[in-house]
């Protein structure tokens, strides 16, 4: 008798889906009860307030009472968890089915509303795990997004208030491939970089952003007997277009600009649909002069940019600095627009 070989397959699909639903389900209900004992906590805390240290007592008393029994689930520090996860989201409701408890601590480190927002709105549009959660946030993903957008702009993408309209709005310069193994004091080609983006694709897709999926790797356009090869396409369903990706690893002159506003070209006149948007290009580079970038290319040209990566993640400190700098810039543009129209 024949059976059909797509049963066993189908069954264990069923099953990996039941069992996952089923942890998430046990983990929902576990981050609420968190929340719960927070909450209980925070009142308890109201009712002492007038005494010093009270809330500090507090904790350490619940924790000798509870830990015994219940485990390390109940140190003081889980349980200052507890109490800050009830003063993060002081609505029972606000919490969020699609976020493990382990996203939630990840969370809790963050002391600025408008990022907090920003994570759980890229989670839940990506589903992202909770590695994936943890790099976004030490990689600085919100403030990297920042430096070329404002902030009304970067949390209402995120939120799928607005779609993207340009270009800058969710891809990030610098781009970040710590992923990749490779070390910044070893010299290598081109073609080691782009085989290490294939060989980490899934990680690379995540660091570009939202809405890519990969088209073609060394993709041979012919014109007039020539050929050329573009390092990298992709396709953005976002803002419905390709994306050419050319690799440098040396520092970016105005023939790599030319170059690829070429294939952009191309590809504008060549590929892309009457339904679909203008084709962008991005330079990969190891280092770029935005001056050289700058008057390379038309004025108010949106469709290529050039994108510096690095091979190890910022510090905070670092990021922080970047973006009091550009913040500086901005203000400077501000006042000089202000002057010119007085």
């Amino acid at each position: 008798m024949l059976i059909n070989q797509s049963i066993i397959p189908d069954i264990k699909n069923i099953i990996a889906a039941a069992k996952d639903k089923a942890i998430r389900a046990v983990d929902n209900e576990r981050t609420i009860m968190y929340w719960h004992i927070g909450k209980r906590i925070f009142e308890e805390e109201q009712q002492g307030k007038d005494r010093a240290e009270y809330g500090t007592y507090l904790i350490k008393y619940l924790s000798e009472q509870l830990q015994p029994e219940y485990g390390s689930g109940y140190s003081v520090r889980q349980i200052n968890l507890y109490r800050q996860l009830y003063r993060t989201f002081p609505i029972v409701h606000t919490l969020y089915a699609q976020l493990s408890w382990s996203q939630y601590k990840l969370l809790l480190s963050i002391d600025n509303q408008d990022k907090v927002e920003f994570y759980i709105a890229e989670t839940k549009k990506n589903n992202w795990t909770v590695r994936q959660m943890e790099r976004q946030i030490y990689s600085s993903l919100y403030e990297r997004l920042l430096l070329s957008n404002d902030k009304e702009s970067v949390l209402a993408v995120a939120k799928n208030e607005k779609l993207p309209s340009d270009a800058k709005e969710i891809i990030k310069d610098p781009m970040y491939l710590e992923f990749l193994g490779l070390k910044r004091e070893s010299a290598y080609y081109e073609k080691d970089l782009e085989q290490s983006i294939i060989t980490h694709l899934q990680d690379f897709l995540l660091e570009m952003g939202n809405g890519f999926s990969f088209v073609a790797r060394q993709k041979r356009i012919h014109i007039e007997g020539d050929d050329f090869y573009l390092d990298l396409v992709f396709y953005n369903r976002l803002l419905k277009c390709f994306v050419i990706v050319e690799i440098k690893t040396d520092k970016l002159t105005h023939q790599d600009i030319g170059q690829l506003q070429m294939y952009v070209n191309y590809y504008d006149r060549v590929e892309k649909l009457d339904k679909e948007n203008a084709t962008i290009g991005i330079l990969l580079c190891a280092s770029k002069n935005d001056g050289v970038v700058k008057f390379t290319l038309p004025e108010n040209e949106k469709n290529i940019i050039a994108s510096e990566y690095n091979l190890y993640l910022p510090t905070a400190q670092q990021l922080l600095e970047e973006v009091n700098k550009e913040m500086e810039n901005f203000e400077e543009k501000t006042k000089t627009t202000e002057k010119e129209i007085e």
